[in-house]
């Protein structure tokens, strides 16, 4: 896959990237059961894309609005151990992890889809939009991935970063 040289000098100094959950690990559909139980699908591309991330010691976690017992399911299963469900201000959410971690914003990436992530997107090295997002935080974004939310994002995002640090071995 092809990235911009801008978009790659950006991503080779990502040392943490946060995803938001909604319309991006997720289609953004909420369905729920009968019984009033609510579904979450994520993508499985997603779920090796993230392992191979911290095989490279890339830092992840989730910064999310909502909050689910299926999302920290899927975050224990990957081995995200930095999730933060029902924030509302996600930009001081990852301030306070990036000073946890030793880093700085521009070490930081953030993928979100959203309004919400507005904040962040003003913040991080690199800001990650989704096709599918608003178009506020598509204009905003440094680069807008070609899959849509659910659809392989963290996958993609995974090989920019990879390939910024000439470490994609995947052809």
């Amino acid at each position: 896959m092809e990235f911009p040289d801008q978009v790659l000098e950006k991503a080779s100094s990502v040392k943490l990237i946060s995803f938001d959950v909604d319309g991006v690990l997720t289609d953004g559909k909420l369905y729920y059961t009968d019984q009033g139980a609510e579904i979450k699908a994520f993508n499985v591309q997603d779920g090796s894309a993230i392992k191979l991330l911290h095989q490279h010691g890339i830092e992840t976690a989730i910064i999310t609005g909502r909050n689910s017992p299926m999302v920290s399911r899927r975050a224990s299963e990957l081995g995200i151990s930095h999730v933060h469900q029902q924030v509302e201000d996600k930009a001081r959410t990852l301030a306070k992890l990036c000073a946890g971690l030793g880093l700085t914003h521009a070490e930081a990436a953030h993928v979100g889809d959203d309004l919400p992530d507005l904040a962040l997107f003003q913040t991080v090295g690199l800001a990650v939009g989704v096709p599918n997002g608003h178009p506020s935080a598509i204009a905003r974004a440094h680069y807008v991935t070609r899959l849509a939310g659910g659809q392989g994002v963290a996958r993609e995002v995974c090989e920019l970063i990879l390939r910024a640090r000439g470490l994609w071995a995947y052809g």
